[in-house]
């Protein structure tokens, strides 16, 4: 007997920023099952903070998992949870997943350098997107998924221009452009990974321009006008790009307007 096929969407962290806004853009726009990931409070507050001011219908479709992205075992965790939840009666797979962990200590001289930041930042900008592959990367389709004819699912790292080497011109933010210069060759060598394996899915980078968050506060002032983003404007945008990738786009590093940042 052939099973349905069921799509979901997956985002982690989905809490807050950009990540919420990704959620909830899912949410009020697509018919697709949301999974999405926490690090504190409850599963019931996470749902109710998330879906505040949505319609119900809009409610049901999002399933909160703990994970904490500094620890490996939460992420394991969170796949076996997920992989429980997924109905057994139908064809569960990933249709398109944004992994979002990131945090910037912004080190303008080498005298800013300090280990326990430069550690935190490798931690969660690049060794949390290695491990979300290794614990997630299982859902993605295989050669013999159930979907429709020539599609493929998008595995999405939120990446950042300024990991580019070869468009670094101002110097500073020394392990933050380091970490998302690591994360854009994960990238390739994941969609490298996925090509050989013959899977259903690609993987790309995903610059969303300077986002009105917390990450970027200290930087709102000296941005031009007219690019700081708010949230929910920059998930429409990263959404609607990552829609309309195509397969040869894939292992590339694309921004928000879909034009490809070079390494």
């Amino acid at each position: 007997m052939t099973l349905s096929p069921y799509p979901f969407v997956f985002v982690s962290p989905g809490t807050r920023g950009l990540s919420l806004a990704l959620v909830r853009h899912f949410l009020r726009t697509t018919r697709l099952p949301i999974y999405t990931t926490y690090r504190r409070g409850t599963p019931e507050s996470v749902t109710e903070d998330i879906t505040s001011g949505l319609k119900d219908d809009e409610k049901t479709r999002v399933k909160t998992l703990r994970l904490d992205l500094t620890q490996e075992s939460t992420i394991a965790d969170a796949a076996d949870a997920l992989a429980r939840a997924l109905p057994k009666d139908k064809d569960p797979y990933l249709h398109t997943a944004f992994i979002t962990g990131g945090v910037l200590y912004p080190e303008r001289q080498p005298a800013d350098l300090d280990f326990r930041k430069i550690e935190e930042t490798f931690r969660i900008n690049t060794i949390s997107h290695l491990l979300m592959i290794k614990h997630f990367s299982q859902f993605l389709p295989s050669s013999r998924a159930t979907m429709p004819p020539n599609h493929f699912s998008k595995w999405i790292h939120v990446s950042a221009r300024v990991g580019s080497v070869s468009d670094n011109k101002l110097g500073g933010w020394f392990s933050y452009r380091a970490s998302k210069s690591a994360i854009n060759q994960i990238v390739k060598t994941f969609d490298l990974d996925l090509k050989h394996r013959r899977a259903r899915a690609i993987c790309v980078g995903v610059h969303p321009g300077t986002v009105k968050t917390e990450l970027s506060r200290e930087f709102w002032g000296s941005v031009k006008e007219g690019g700081l983003f708010e949230k929910e404007y920059a998930a429409e945008k990263m959404i609607e790009m990552v829609q309309n990738l195509e397969e040869k786009q894939r292992g590339r590093i694309w921004d928000w307007e879909g034009k490809e940042i070079n390494p």
